[in-house]
């Protein structure tokens, strides 16, 4: 099993949603963030030394999938949230040892 983490631009999020779905992954979870990187321009906040005011909005995506489909789900990503554009996101992907479903108590595969 994979987990596949991606940071998406807010206004993209409804498509990666629908990508996803299409790609058969059997849940996600989303988080709205903020942050910076390397297209970012961070303004200081002049009133509070030390501290930044200005980030950029996004969403993050996570979803745990079986490695058969990691391509697929990643390809979808891709297809939804691009707009050839510096600062489009990440995705990310991580090994899982497993997972377990606290309702059934089900584990592996079967818990996604």
């Amino acid at each position: 099993m994979k987990r596949v983490e991606a940071v998406v631009s807010h206004d993209k999020l409804d498509s990666v949603v629908e990508a996803l779905k299409k790609t058969g992954v059997g849940g996600i979870t989303i988080f709205d963030a903020k942050g910076w990187g390397r297209a970012s321009k961070i303004a200081k906040d002049d009133k509070s030394p030390g501290s930044y005011q200005k980030f950029n909005v996004k969403s993050y995506v996570l979803t745990v999938v079986d490695d058969s489909i990691v391509d697929k789900v990643v390809s979808a990503i891709i297809n939804a949230a691009s707009t050839g554009s510096v600062g489009d996101g990440k995705i990310f992907i991580d090994n899982i040892d497993t997972a377990v479903d606290i309702g059934s108590g089900q584990k592996g595969v079967h818990a996604i």
